[in-house]
C-alpha cells in the first residue's frame, strides 16, 4: 500500500503553485480596493487548495481504472502505480472536495449565495476532466476548462468575496493567471502525447501535434507580459511591474519545451512553469498589498 510521502507525491504539490497563485493576486486586486479581508482571502486559498488537490485525485483514479497510465512517464500516479486501491483514491478526491466545498460555503454565507452554484459547478468540471463516460479532458478542452477555473473563476472568485465586486485589476490578472495555469497542462499534455495517443485520449496537444503544442506553450507564457503592462498603468504602482521578473523561469521553461525535450525530459519545465506562475503572481499581488 501508498505510504504517506507516495500520497502527497501523487497530490503532486509541484503543482500547488497553480492554487495559491490566483489567490495572491485576486487578494491583491482586492487590497487595491481597500477591501481586503484576510479570514475571506485564507477560506479563498483552502477552497483552491482543495479543489487542486482533488482533481490530481480525481484525474489519478479516472485514468488509472481506465488504463490511461499504463505507460506512464510523468509524476507519480497511486491508482496506474497500484500502490492503492481505485476506491481509496477515489475517496481521497471527494474527501478534498468536501474540505473545499465547506470552506466555499463560508464564503458564500458571507458574501452571495449565488457562489454555491459556482463552487458546485467547480466541483463536478474537476471530476468531469477524466471522470465520466465522456470526460471532456478526451476531448481537447482541459486547457479551456483550467483557463476558466484556474485563472477567471479562482482570480476575480478571491476578489469578489472580499469586495463583493469585481475590477479591471482582478480581469487582467485572471487573463495572465489563467495563461500560464494552461502553460503548465500543455507541458504535461506535451510530455504524453505518445500515451494518450495510444489510449485514446485527445488532448489538445495530441491535436495541434509536437510542434505546435510547442508554440502554443510559448504564446502561453509570453502573454502576461501584457498583463504585468496593463495593471501597472490601472493601478500606477509600478512595483507590480516586478511580475516581469517571471520572465526568468518561464524563459527556462520555454527552453526545455521549445527544444526536442520528450517524455521524462519535460519534467523539469513543470517546475518552471509553476516556480513562473507564482512568480508573476508575487510581483503583482504582494506590491498591491503593500502599498
Amino acid at each position: 500500500m501508498a505510504s504517506a510521502s507516495q500520497w502527497l507525491q501523487a497530490a503532486r504539490p509541484r503543482t500547488l503553485p497553480a492554487a495559491v497563485a490566483p489567490v495572491l493576486v485576486g487578494t491583491g486586486a482586492a487590497a487595491y480596493a481597500d477591501g481586503a479581508v484576510w479570514w475571506k482571502a485564507a477560506l479563498a486559498l483552502l477552497v483552491a487548495l482543495a479543489l487542486q488537490v482533488g482533481v490530481n485525485y480525481a484525474n489519478d483514479y479516472s485514468d488509472g481504472v481506465r488504463g490511461t497510465d499504463a505507460d506512464r512517464v510523468g509524476p507519480l500516479r497511486l491508482t496506474g502505480a497500484g500502490l492503492a486501491t481505485p476506491q481509496a483514491v477515489k475517496a481521497a478526491a471527494f474527501a478534498a472536495f468536501g474540505v473545499g466545498a465547506a470552506a466555499g460555503l463560508a464564503l458564500a454565507a458571507t458574501s452571495a449565495w449565488w457562489l454555491l452554484a459556482i463552487g458546485a459547478v467547480c466541483i463536478v468540471a474537476a471530476w468531469y476532466y477524466t471522470g465520466g463516460s465522456k470526460p471532456y479532458g478526451y476531448a481537447g478542452l482541459g486547457e479551456v476548462a483550467v483557463f476558466v477555473f484556474f485563472g477567471l473563476v479562482a482570480v476575480n472568485g478571491t476578489e469578489f468575496v472580499q469586495t463583493g465586486h469585481f475590477s479591471w485589476t482582478g480581469l487582467i490578472g485572471s487573463l495572465a493567471i489563467g495563461s500560464l495555469a494552461c502553460s503548465l497542462l500543455v507541458v504535461n499534455n506535451l510530455r504524453d502525447i505518445p500515451g494518450d495517443t495510444v489510449a485514446g485520449k485527445v488532448t489538445l496537444a495530441v491535436r495541434l501535434g509536437e510542434a505546435g503544442t510547442r508554440r502554443f506553450y510559448a504564446l502561453l507564457v509570453t502573454l502576461p507580459i501584457a498583463g504585468s503592462i496593463a495593471i501597472a498603468v490601472i493601478t500606477k504602482n509600478w512595483w507590480t511591474l516586478a511580475s516581469l521578473a517571471y520572465a526568468a523561469p518561464a524563459a527556462q521553461g520555454a527552453r526545455t519545451v521549445s527544444g526536442e525535450a520528450r517524455g521524462p525530459a519535460l519534467i523539469p519545465a513543470l517546475g518552471q512553469t509553476s516556480m513562473a506562475e507564482l512568480v508573476w503572481a508575487a510581483g503583482v499581488g504582494l506590491p498591491l498589498l503593500l502599498r
